[in-house]
């Protein structure tokens, strides 16, 4: 399990809204909440003026499933969604997501073989001129661009390979693990401004900067 990111910085202007941001812990295997049903895996709900942004799904979609309804949280009104990356800890409750929400964006690491709908140039594997057609990838013949499928059918999955604003105050971080281990997986963050400054290198750990 890598720990997500999510960083909810004070920027100006400052929303209207005085409300202050929430972020709520929908699936974590460690907190305070006698009611959060604890596993292993992710999902925080941001509310920020007005917006509803829903950071990961955890690692089993019917835990998940009970966690949101635990917190009283109408998945159906969700702006978006944003997936840290492709670990299934982080990813499960995907399909409770579109249950409830069919058409919601959900913002996804752009990965080469990643199962959210990406795609590469055909010239990422070695061609062999000399084998006969019928041993050759497309018998030698390959489309210029191969688009891989997805685990979601028919979902809005917006494969993000840089750092784009989505949404106006709203940044998804596009990187890429050092990490041993994980090294070169393709990650996304959160940012948001806000009026205050909320920052969290896990959204688990959530704490104050003044």
């Amino acid at each position: 399990m890598l720990l997500p990111s999510l960083l909810l910085s004070a920027a100006l202007p400052a929303f209207a809204d005085d409300t202050a941001p929430t972020i709520t812990v929908l699936y974590d295997a460690f907190g305070d909440d006698p009611a959060l049903e604890k596993d292993w895996g992710f999902a925080a709900l941001i509310e920020v003026d007005g917006r509803r942004i829903l950071f990961d799904t955890g690692d089993d979609a019917e835990t998940f499933r009970r966690s949101a309804a635990t917190a009283g949280e109408n998945l159906a009104d969700l702006g978006m969604v944003v997936m840290s990356h492709r670990h299934a800890d982080h990813m499960a409750g995907v399909s409770v997501v579109l249950e409830a929400n069919p058409d919601v964006a959900i913002h996804a690491p752009q990965d080469g073989f990643g199962i959210d709908g990406s795609s590469l140039p055909s010239s990422f594997y070695r061609e062999d001129d000399t084998l006969p057609a019928h041993m050759r990838y497309f018998d030698g013949a390959p489309p210029e661009t191969l688009q891989f499928g997805s685990a979601w059918s028919g979902a809005k999955l917006r494969p993000i390979a840089q750092t784009t604003e989505p949404a106006p105050g709203v940044w998804v971080i596009a990187t890429v693990s050092d990490v041993p281990g994980t090294r070169e997986l393709r990650e996304l963050s959160l940012a948001v401004r806000t009026p205050r400054a909320f920052c969290s290198s896990s959204a688990a750990r959530i704490r104050v900067c003044r």
